[in-house]
């Protein structure tokens, strides 16, 4: 067939990246983690448009994978609603642990690409936050290598 008889289309990007791994365990979110998928889906379809605009085809793969990240994410996403009950370390909830230093540290439990240690938040499928699901205020568990005990839930 003659390239005449083709027609190019000018928002096709050109340039294809892989497309970011999907994690294997359950997309559960919090309400606040399920609105930051949101907004990053929305940011990047502006950073889309923006880089179709400048005719940036780099930039346009690259807002084209973290859209089909995110919009796979919140297609998979389980919101999960605090619960009330603090008896036990469920997801969504604040702990507090005391190592046996006496040292304390507190974290909140949520989904993984809400997750940032820096700030305190724990991904669920971490092997801490595995073994503090379903422990009480009082118990204990392993933690940077020592025991530490569950001084709160909040």
């Amino acid at each position: 067939m003659s390239s005449a008889f083709i027609r190019e289309q000018d928002d096709i990007v050109r340039e294809d990246l892989a497309d970011r791994p999907v994690s294997r365990f359950r997309n559960l979110v919090t309400p606040e983690g399920y609105a930051q998928i949101e907004a990053e889906i929305a940011r990047q379809q502006a950073e889309a448009e923006r880089a179709t605009l400048a005719a940036d085809l780099h930039a346009q793969a690259l807002a084209q994978r973290e859209l089909r990240y995110w919009i796979s994410r919140r297609g998979s996403a389980e919101v999960v609603q605090p619960i009330a009950d603090k008896s036990l370390v469920r997801f969504g909830h604040s702990v507090t642990l005391e190592l046996a230093s006496g040292e304390k540290m507190s974290f909140r439990i949520v989904g993984e690409d809400e997750a940032d240690p820096a700030k305190g938040l724990l991904p669920h499928v971490a092997p801490l936050a595995k073994a503090l699901f379903g422990k009480s205020v009082g118990d204990t568990v392993e933690a940077i290598h020592e025991d530490a005990r569950i001084v709160a839930i909040k």
